[in-house]
C-alpha cells in the first residue's frame, strides 16, 4: 500500500453465491487488493455455490438449528429468508463481540437486498454498511431497506447479471466505497464516551422549533458539550432512542418529543412505541418540552378529499390548519387529544431512573402556536398542563415559563435546567 498509517480492516461480504459468484469474486479481489481482510458469507438457498466461501450457506442455517438441504425444499420464501437472516445475525453477534467486523457490503436484486439490509439493520451505527442494489429506488421497498440505520445504498441502475463493463464499473465503485468508509471512519468505539473528549448531548428539533434549538445548541457548545441533532420526523426520533440505548449520549434535550403524540393519533411523524423511554431506562438526564404536541402532521391535503380514515375520524377539515403546501399540512390538536398525550408522557417519564424535568412555555410551544399564528390555542394547551400535573410523579418538576419556545430566554432557561439535571445525575453516580 505504501502508507505508513494504513490499518488492515475486516469487511464482511454477503452474497448469494449460486447466482452472483463471479461478481462476488471480483468484488472480493478488489477489497483484498486494497489491503483488507474479507469474510465471504454465502446466503444462497437455491443451488450449490459457484465459488467457495468463508462461511457457507449450510453453516449459516446451522447457526439457527436448520438444515440447508431442507431449506432448499421449502416453498415459503419468507420463512427461508427469515432463517438465513437469523443465521447471519448470530454470526454478526459473534463478530461484534470479538471486534472482528469493521464493515459490511452486499450486492443483488430485490431478494438479496431485503435479506442483506435486514442484517445490516442489526449492526450498530458507525460500522460502514454498503448495499449495491438494482432495486434501491423502488418506492415500495426503499424505506424498509434503510429502517433507522446508516446504510449507504448504491443504485445499480442495471441488473447485476453477467460481467459486462457497466457491472464491472459498479463493483469497482462499491469496493471503493466500503474500503474508503472503513479506512476513514473510527468505528463505533470512537463514538463511545471513553473515546470522546466531550460529553455528548442528543437534541431533537424540527422546522417549528428552529430558533429555540439554534440557541440551545450554541449554549451547550459554549459549556463544552458535543451536541448531536435529530430531526423529529419519526425516523430521526427512533434513531436517537436506539443510539441512547447503545450508550452514545450522556443527556437528552428533548425539545421536540412530538413523535409520542403522532404515534397515539396516527400522524405522519409517528415513531417507535419506545419513544421517550430509553433515556429513562439507562438513567441519563433528560429535559422535555411539549413542542410538537400542539399539532398533528396529516398531509397531503388531498387526503381530505378522498375520505382518508385519519381525516374522517379526527374531523381534520373542521380544525385550525396550517397548510405550507399541498403536501405539508398541520392540524391543531384538541384538548382531549392533549390529555391523552399528557397521560402517555407521564406514564413513560414516571419509569425514568435518571433525573428529568418538563419545561412549558406558556406563550406558545412552536412557531405555529403563538398569538396571531394559525394554531394558537392556549386553552387546549392548558388541558395538557392540567392533565400532566395530575399524572406525573412529583419528583419530576413541571416548570411553567411566561415565554415563547422560540425565544432566547426560554432556550437559556432550558439549558440552565438541563445543567442542573446533568449535575444531579453525576452526583447520583458518585454516590454509587
Amino acid at each position: 500500500m505504501g502508507r505508513s498509517d494504513f490499518v488492515e480492516k475486516t469487511i464482511v461480504i454477503l452474497s448469494t453465491l449460486d447466482t452472483r459468484g463471479g461478481q462476488t469474486a471480483f468484488l472480493k479481489s478488489l477489497i483484498q487488493k486494497r489491503g483488507h481482510r474479507t469474510l465471504l458469507v454465502d446466503v444462497s438457498t437455491g443451488s450449490e455455490p459457484s465459488i467457495s466461501s468463508d462461511v457457507s450457506a449450510g453453516e449459516v442455517a446451522g447457526f439457527v438449528g436448520e438444515d440447508i438441504k431442507e431449506i432448499r425444499k421449502m416453498k415459503d420464501t419468507e420463512r427461508v429468508s427469515s432463517i438465513m437472516i437469523g443465521g447471519v445475525i448470530q454470526l454478526i453477534k459473534d463478530l461484534l463481540k470479538r471486534k472482528e467486523i469493521d464493515g459490511i457490503i452486499s450486492l443483488g436484486g430485490a431478494s438479496n437486498t431485503a435479506v442483506a439490509t435486514a442484517i445490516m439493520r442489526f449492526i450498530p451505527f458507525g460500522i460502514p454498511k454498503v448495499m449495491l442494489s438494482s432495486t434501491a429506488a423502488m418506492p415500495a421497498y426503499a424505506a424498509g431497506y434503510f429502517g433507522t440505520k446508516d446504510i449507504a445504498m448504491i443504485h445499480a441502475v442495471v441488473d447485476l447479471a453477467g460481467f459486462n463493463p457497466l457491472v464491472k464499473d459498479l463493483l469497482e465503485r462499491a469496493a471503493g466505497a466500503i474500503c474508503g468508509m472503513v479506512e476513514m471512519g473510527g468505528g463505533l468505539a470512537s463514538l463511545r464516551r471513553t473515546d470522546q473528549k466531550k460529553d455528548t448531548i442528543a437534541l431533537t428539533e424540527f422546522k417549528f422549533s428552529e430558533e429555540c434549538c439554534f440557541h440551545v445548541r450554541h449554549l451547550l457548545e459554549e459549556k463544552g458539550f458535543e451536541v448531536i441533532s435529530f430531526h423529529a420526523q419519526g425516523i430521526g426520533d427512533q434513531v436517537m432512542e436506539e443510539l441512547i440505548e447503545e450508550g452514545l449520549f450522556q443527556g437528552v434535550m428533548d425539545i421536540v418529543p412530538a413523535g409520542v403524540g403522532e404515534t397515539i393519533l396516527g400522524g405522519n411523524r409517528a415513531t417507535a412505541p419506545s419513544r421517550l423511554e430509553k433515556a429513562g431506562e439507562i438513567g441519563i438526564p433528560q429535559l422535555i418540552t411539549p413542542c410538537g404536541f400542539d399539532f398533528l402532521s396529516c398531509g397531503p391535503l388531498e387526503r381530505g378529499d378522498r375520505g382518508d380514515p385519519l381525516w374522517v375520524s379526527k374531523n381534520i377539515k373542521s380544525r385550525k390548519l396550517f397548510v405550507a403546501d399541498a403536501f405539508r399540512v398541520q392540524a391543531r390538536t384538541t384538548a382531549q387529544e392533549l390529555r391523552e398525550i399528557a397521560a402517555e408522557v407521564a406514564r413513560k417519564l414516571n419509569k425514568a431512573k435518571g433525573p428529568a424535568a418538563i419545561l412549558v412555555p406558556l406563550k406558545g410551544w412552536s412557531s405555529l402556536n403563538q398569538e396571531g399564528m394559525p394554531l394558537y390555542d392556549p386553552e387546549a394547551d392548558q388541558a395538557f398542563i392540567d392533565e400532566l400535573k395530575t399524572r406525573l410523579d412529583s419528583k419530576i418538576p413541571i416548570v411553567e415559563l411566561d415565554l415563547h419556545l422560540n425565544s432566547r430566554e426560554f432556550a437559556q432557561e432550558a439549558v440552565n435546567r438541563f445543567l442542573g439535571l446533568y449535575g444531579e445525575g453525576h452526583r447520583k453516580k458518585d454516590l454509587h
